[in-house]
């Protein structure tokens, strides 16, 4: 199939399901903002995604993708739980939107071709995010860092959470890391979204992002150590830099890491051990057990749950976390086979680091960055499509007479 010159809309297409998936709760901001405007803004933004992608792909041409096919298995668990309406009729809400968001997946899943046109679009939306945050802090830095949140970075202008920028912001700086090894852009360029990046994260005291983070690059630059002399400096680099770091700086780090909390606090994970446990000892059916419960908003008994596997548990049962556990599978398995290249590196970064957040983040079996995150993977690790050989018409015959065609015999 050939895949032509990827479509500049296409950009704006993954711009609009970034905005989707911002989500609608967060800091209260400078200027109120109310939910239900919000709502209708990610809603919308889905709903013209979907539309743009459609109109750019007509002739629906799509590419043979594992990852997509098993996201759209997960909608029938989905489904099945959620018409029992015990989540409410917001669980097929919920249900309608993963299932325009997958659709607009399939309609954008042409243009992949194992480049790195979708990591670009990927660091621009959310650079883009992430500016918008640095303006809030600018605009009103009590605001932007309240004490309802320990003195975190949260988004003023629009609701972001501390985990949110964190990962946003960890998700680029190892993206563009990636792409300036393998002199796929410039340090200049890469700097300018590396350096303000990297402050933001920071700001946020992000444990997860910055562990996620570290664990991508060791993972990803490991990769490349055997082809790419750039990537084992840099490496080499690190390494020395981080050992420097932990000796002189070990009482900071730690502190920085506890945020205040108590030791105890920090082992049970600020609590969030409790709601596991809780979840994981409520009484179920067998049909619970197995489809869930429906689509919700991730949370039991009113508190979040923050771990994306017994989300799925709790949401789409055992059925969802075989087939959430089935996309990391595939794309790591697809990886680990593909030879050394920039493009292995970043969706192997891509992976890895979806795979330890989902431990203290939700997201992996609905709409979410973190399917974004690995549908960019998947985008890079898409054979390239071959090129349909150009068939040159014939010139036309020229007719000939009938007596010109016929021998004169004499």
């Amino acid at each position: 199939m050939e895949t032509g010159r990827t479509p500049k809309l296409v950009g704006t297409v993954w711009g609009l399901l970034i905005l989707n998936t911002l989500g609608s709760t967060g800091a209260e901001t400078v200027v109120p903002l109310p939910r239900s405007l919000i709502q209708m803004v990610t809603m919308g933004a889905l709903a013209v995604a979907f539309s743009l992608a459609l109109a750019l792909n007509l002739r629906l041409r799509v590419r043979a993708s594992a990852f997509l096919f098993l996201l759209t298995l997960l909608l029938v668990p989905s489904v099945i739980s959620s018409t029992d309406l015990e989540s409410g009729f917001g669980a097929l809400f919920r249900c309608a939107r993963l299932g325009l968001f997958v659709g607009t997946l399939w309609l954008l899943s042409r243009w992949w071709d194992g480049g790195p046109t979708f990591v670009r679009h990927h660091i621009r939306m959310y650079f883009a995010v992430l500016c918008t945050v640095a303006a809030g802090a600018l605009v009103s830095p009590g605001a932007a860092m309240p004490d309802l949140y320990g003195g975190r970075l949260v988004g003023a202008l629009w609701p972001l959470t501390p985990p949110q920028i964190g990962q946003y912001a960890a998700v680029i700086i190892g993206l563009a890391l990636l792409l300036v090894l393998s002199r796929q852009t410039d340090r200049r360029s890469a700097a300018l979204v590396i350096v303000p990046s990297l402050l933001l994260l920071v700001l946020t005291h992000t444990r997860t992002a910055t562990l996620g983070l570290l664990v991508g690059l060791t993972l990803a630059i490991g990769s490349l150590a055997l082809t790419s002399a750039a990537a084992r400096r840099f490496f080499s680099w690190a390494v020395l830099c981080a050992a420097v770091a932990a000796v002189a700086f070990a009482s900071a780090l730690h502190a920085w890491f506890l945020r205040g909390q108590s030791e105890e606090n920090f082992s049970n994970l600020t609590g969030r051990a409790k709601v596991w446990d809780a979840l994981l000892a409520a009484p179920r059916t067998v049909g619970e057990k197995v489809f869930g419960i429906g689509l919700g908003d991730k949370s039991f008994d009113g508190l979040p749950i923050d771990n994306s596997w017994l989300a799925v548990y709790h949401e789409q049962g055992l059925i969802g976390i075989a087939l959430v556990a089935t996309v990391f599978v595939v794309l790591g398995g697809v990886a680990l086979l593909r030879p050394p290249s920039p493009a292995r590196a970043c969706a192997i970064f891509l992976i890895s680091y979806c795979a330890l957040a989902s431990y203290t983040e939700a997201g992996l079996g609905d709409a979410s960055p973190y399917l974004l995150h690995l549908a960019v993977a998947a985008s890079l690790l898409a054979s390239p499509a071959a090129a349909t050989p150009r068939v040159t018409p014939e010139p036309p015959r020229r007719r000939v007479p009938r007596w010109a065609r016929t021998p004169e015999v004499t």
